[in-house]
């Protein structure tokens, strides 16, 4: 484990780790659920992704606090309070042109900072980021081909995608203003991949201002979480200390 200056603090790996455990809890929702068997097991595989970086988060954000915490207590024996995964994670999935601009706005910005990580002084930290960061930018590869799909293709299918857009816009500033990792502007970086592809999707860019949701990083979240982990929880917490 890294030490000293360098190493990250437990917040800010938590916050990672709830991204991405959270991320991997809604994509999961769609197995079984998928328009056709490929994308069933596309998603699922994503969520799988989501739930090995989550693991790996987990279980160094618990060596971090030295509190007896293993990433199972963290992901099951937590109250919505206690969770630092920014709002966007959390919503419902939608349909599936909003769990498409979900996934390419989540994705974009976990490429972006697991990038910058695998750059940085703590050394687990950056073990972690760099396998991330190669499944993140498949994750956004598939979201930003089915943008393009939906956007520019049927009327129907253009009009579902731009209100996914606009539906979803707001949420992606938590990502920036209140990023767990102090002085990195990831913003810029963010458009530059976002917006080209709405462009070739013949998407229109939201306009910035007006309404930002936030407060999931100090743990006030959405109605949304609470059903989740209401269902994510309850086998871990109806037999405590089971062994399987």
């Amino acid at each position: 484990m890294s030490t000293g200056n360098g190493a990250a603090s437990f917040a800010q790996v938590l916050a990672l780790g709830d991204d991405a455990l959270i991320a991997a809890q809604r994509l999961a929702q769609w197995t079984s659920r998928a328009h056709e068997m490929e994308e069933d097991v596309a998603l699922a595989n994503i969520a799988l992704d989501q739930l090995g970086a989550a693991r790996l988060l987990l279980s160094y954000a618990g060596e971090l606090e030295d509190a007896g915490r293993d990433e199972d207590a963290l992901a099951f024996l937590r109250d919505d309070r206690q969770f630092r995964n920014v709002l966007l994670m959390e919503l419902p999935n939608g349909d599936f042109a909003v769990t498409i601009a979900k996934l390419l706005f989540m994705s974009a910005y976990q490429v972006g900072r697991y990038q910058q990580l695998v750059g940085g002084q703590d050394e687990r930290l950056a073990a972690i980021a760099a396998k991330a960061v190669k499944e993140c930018a498949y994750h956004f590869d598939h979201a930003a081909l089915w943008t393009i799909r939906l956007g520019d293709g049927t009327d129907e299918s253009h009009r579902r995608m731009q209100h996914a857009v606009d539906e979803i816009w707001p949420y992606t500033y938590e990502l920036f203003t209140d990023d767990p990792f102090d002085g990195n502007d990831l913003r810029n970086g963010w458009l530059a991949a976002v917006e080209p592809v709405l462009d070739k999707a013949t998407l229109t860019r939201p306009d910035d201002g007006g309404w930002q949701p936030r407060g999931g990083r100090d743990g006030r979240h959405t109605e949304h979480l609470s059903y989740l982990l209401a269902e994510m929880q309850v086998l871990h917490r109806a037999h405590p200390g089971a062994q399987w």
